[in-house]
């Protein structure tokens, strides 16, 4: 069985304990994935893949960057600090990006947009409709990564 094992894990490197239990099973071994695991484990057959980190943030840019207001708050109540960010949504053809302004209290979105570029035309459109929705008091703190949006 081990060998076995080993064969599959040499033609497939990417295979964890849970494709090779089927490849076996498969090819009609009669194996549960607990005992392919346990297998694999001791003769460190098991899966390992590199991710690769990909920075999405240019903190690097010319313009002005601002203290980190909320290192020492722990917001109290609802709309005292809104948290703002965008982030990559994979569509069948092409990519899409969404910016999303929540509160940081309650962990609600309170405006959001999407769209095929971006940039600061992206990430205004979620703060404007944050800001048009909820009417925040004097004394918000609205802190983003440092990006260039």
């Amino acid at each position: 069985m081990r060998d076995a094992i080993e064969r599959i894990v040499l033609v497939f490197p990417g295979y964890g304990y849970r494709r090779v239990t089927k490849a076996l099973q498969r090819e009609g071994w009669a194996i549960t994935h607990k005992r392919v695991l346990r297998v694999m484990r001791e003769e460190a057959l098991l899966c390992q893949l590199e991710r690769r980190f990909v920075r999405t943030t240019d903190s690097a840019h010319a313009l002005r960057t601002y203290p980190n207001l909320l290192a020492d708050l722990a917001p109290a109540g609802p709309g005292q600090a809104w948290v703002a960010d965008i982030t990559s949504i994979r569509l069948p053809t092409t990519f899409a990006y969404l910016a999303c302004v929540l509160d940081a209290w309650s962990r609600r979105c309170v405006g959001w947009e999407l769209s095929q570029a971006i940039d600061t035309t992206l990430t205004l459109a979620a703060l404007d409709q944050a800001l048009a929705k909820r009417r925040p008091a004097p004394g918000l703190i609205h802190h983003s990564d440092r990006g260039v949006q």
